[in-house]
C-alpha cells in the first residue's frame, strides 16, 4: 500500500524506519509523527512532507489501540 492510498487521519508505519514511529496522514502530501518511546518528544505536532508513492504499512485498530495504551503507560511511568 502507498501513502496516497490512505485516508486522511489513518495511522501507518514506514517499513524502512524504526518500528516505534507511528505516523498519521494529515493531508494528501504531509503526515505527522507520533513518538512511542521518547517522552520528551511524545507528540511531534509538525507536518512532514511525504511522497505519495511511498510504501507504507497501515495500522489496524488493534495496533492503534496498543500504540496509545503504550504511550499512556509511558506517561504514567514518568509521573511516578
Amino acid at each position: 500500500m502507498t501513502f496516497q492510498d490512505l485516508q486522511i487521519g489513518d495511522y501507518f508505519k514506514i517499513p524502512s524506519l524504526s518500528v516505534e514511529l507511528v505516523y498519521r496522514k494529515s493531508n494528501n502530501s504531509q503526515c505527522s509523527a507520533l513518538m512511542l518511546l521518547q517522552p520528551s518528544c511524545n507528540f511531534l505536532n509538525l507536518l512532514q512532507p511525504i511522497r505519495p508513492g511511498l510504501t507504507i504499512i497501515p495500522l489496524t485498530h488493534a495496533e492503534i489501540k496498543h500504540h496509545f495504551a503504550a504511550k499512556q503507560a509511558d506517561l504514567q511511568h514518568l509521573k511516578q
